[in-house]
């Protein structure tokens, strides 16, 4: 597993090894100065026993003061390319994540839950970020500090030395046990955030239910909670800080005292200069701050393997539906443009991951070109599975539902997804101008065509009655619409791609029956579409061309409504209680 987790570090850094090679090599330069200065100071000292130039002096602070800029100076550009490489490994992640997450099928995204994958896409990136620049630059710099300063420590005087530096195990044992408890607390300190963050997010897209049922106070309670955790988790990471900080400033200090004590003795003793005493203090407070820092380091390359470990799994997962390896061309209409669809399912079987039974069975029927066939049925009988099975959003069986006589799992799914318009139920509608939400599809459609949408949508006169028009902002999931007005906004957005075989999937479920209607004979006049229009209205499915009735995953019945209605089965069935419904209704 280590030998797995170092392999996937070095093929993270591989495409950046150059930067990472000069990067080394700059701590190696910042090392050797670091090194140096300490020695041009105790030849300084030693000189300044014996008598000393003026100008000799200013040299030799000029000398130490150019070496000092200039380790700094590398200092921080080798800092930069570190961590620069890791910053761009953290943005070249996260679009390898979102490009691999828009290939997944929806299910697989619904089931995995949005704050899993966004986890991963965030907190877990960011601790690669950090392994790969922090620890990286971190543990490199640390063993170079030790490498290069401890043998000069020791040609200076070795008993020193050991002295000086033995008790910084207890440093780095104290920096590992508490380093440990503070990312502990600094992760719940983040969970208690964004449980915040979601408390507010979610009551500001829920305050008309708060309002309407008055629970102002009940939520104001949540807040206050939620709230008291976020801070009690922040003051017990700050206190865990304000401990161990002055606890290694104790132990550094207790290592300086120990040196003082012992060295002074080794002066008196004449075994030790004033100046290779000054060089050994340098030297000891330059091993302070890598020492302290390693504890830190070796719990973030800990973490930072772990959340690689998790986005590698992320990025592992092999979307279930896909594109075939050598994918067939679409059929060509030679002297057309736009041309209605046939679609053909042939005993399609369809079953979810997981599912004991199949939410399609042996399912076979035709739709003509320019048809418009309505599909019913109870609920979950797999109206909405049909529908998702056309634009392969769920998986279906090799030759089993076909487009133009093309199997649907030999086509590019981008070619086949231009071919099928799906509008569901909730059609999702993002944060952005009603112009742009029905543009969606075609992010280049010419203003004209975007209101020619609308026209057919019957969406035209709700846009005139806003203020801004086709520029009005539509809300997150567009909350600023009536449920209608989303409905009409996503089946603007499905015509306005002009594909030839067009799925509803209760889409006019909050459109008024006489604008529902109008819509139908908007849309079908055009005769270069199918359309496959999925209702629980049976009122909507009398006009339609025919019906085909569907029953636990089953299609039991399909002809034209005249025929369906004078026939027992389930069809009749679902009319006679609509009947009835309507009737209670009107009489109420």
């Amino acid at each position: 597993m280590a030998a797995l987790r170092l392999g996937l570090i070095r093929r993270y850094l591989r495409p950046h090894r150059r930067t990472v090679l000069i990067g080394a090599f700059a701590l190696v330069v910042v090392n050797l100065l670091s090194v140096a200065i300490p020695l041009l100071v105790r030849g300084v000292v030693d000189d300044l026993q014996d008598g000393f130039a003026v100008g000799d002096v200013i040299h030799q602070a000029a000398l130490i003061i150019s070496l000092a800029t200039l380790m700094g100076g590398v200092r921080l550009w080798s800092r930069m390319l570190v961590f620069g490489v890791g910053r761009q490994v953290e943005a070249d992640l996260k679009q390898r994540i979102f490009d691999h997450m828009l290939r997944q099928e929806p299910g697989w995204v619904q089931s995995t839950g949005s704050g899993e994958v966004i986890s991963r896409a965030t907190s877990d990136v960011e601790n690669v970020r950090r392994l790969l620049g922090f620890a990286v630059l971190s543990l490199t710099n640390t063993a170079l500090a030790y490498a290069l300063t401890l043998p000069a420590m020791l040609a200076i005087d070795p008993l020193l030395s050991l002295a000086a530096v033995g008790l910084y195990p207890l440093m780095l044992a104290t920096v590992r046990m508490f380093g440990g408890r503070m990312m502990r607390q600094q992760r719940r300190q983040q969970e208690s955030l964004a449980q915040l963050s979601d408390l507010i997010q979610e009551d500001l897209s829920g305050i008309s239910a708060i309002k309407i049922y008055g629970q102002e106070a009940t939520e104001r309670q949540a807040f206050a909670d939620r709230n008291r955790s976020y801070r009690n988790d922040a003051l017990d990471l700050a206190r865990t800080r304000s401990t161990l900080f002055p606890l290694l400033e104790g132990i550094s200090s207790i290592s300086l005292l120990l040196l003082l004590a012992l060295g002074s003795g080794q002066l008196e003793s004449g075994r030790l200069s004033i100046g290779d005493l000054v060089a050994l203090i340098l030297y000891v407070e330059r091993l302070v701050f890598p020492t302290a820092l390693l504890g830190f380091t070796l719990n973030t390359f800990q973490t930072g393997q772990v959340s690689l470990e998790r986005v590698e799994e992320l990025l592992r997962r092999v979307p279930l539906i896909q594109s075939p390896a050598q994918p067939r061309p679409l059929p060509m209409h030679p002297g057309v443009g736009r041309h209605a669809a046939a679609v053909e399912a042939r005993h399609l079987n369809v079953r979810y991951g997981g599912a004991e039974r199949s939410a399609l069975i042996d399912v076979s029927f035709r739709l003509e070109p320019g048809e418009l066939v309505a599909l019913v049925g109870p609920v979950g009988c797999g109206k909405t599975t049909l529908a998702r099975a056309l634009g392969r959003m769920v998986e279906v069986p090799a030759g089993e539902l076909l487009l133009d006589g093309i199997d649907i799992t030999t086509l590019q799914l981008d070619d086949l997804r231009r071919q099928v318009a799906l509008v569901p139920q909730e059609g999702y509608l993002f944060t952005a101008s009603l112009a742009d939400n029905l543009r969606y599809g075609e992010p280049g459609a010419a203003q004209e065509r975007v209101e020619q949408a609308a026209i057919q949508a019957r969406l035209e006169g709700d846009i005139k009655g806003f203020p801004d028009g086709y520029a009005t902002l539509v809300g997150e999931r567009g909350i600023t619409l009536s449920g209608g007005q989303r409905q009409r906004t996503a089946l603007g957005r499905a015509l306005l791609v002009e594909a030839p075989l067009l799925v509803l999937d209760d889409a006019l479920a909050s459109v008024d029956n006489n604008t529902a209607a109008d819509i139908l004979r908007s849309v079908r006049s055009q005769q270069d579409r199918t359309i496959l229009m999925i209702s629980h209205q049976l009122s909507a499915a009398a006009a339609c061309d025919r019906v085909l009735v569907l029953e636990d995953g089953r299609l039991v019945q399909q002809g034209h409504h005249s025929e369906l209605v004078g026939q027992s089965g389930t069809y009749r069935r679902l009319w006679e209680r609509e009947q009835a419904e309507q009737q209670l209704s009107s009489a109420a």
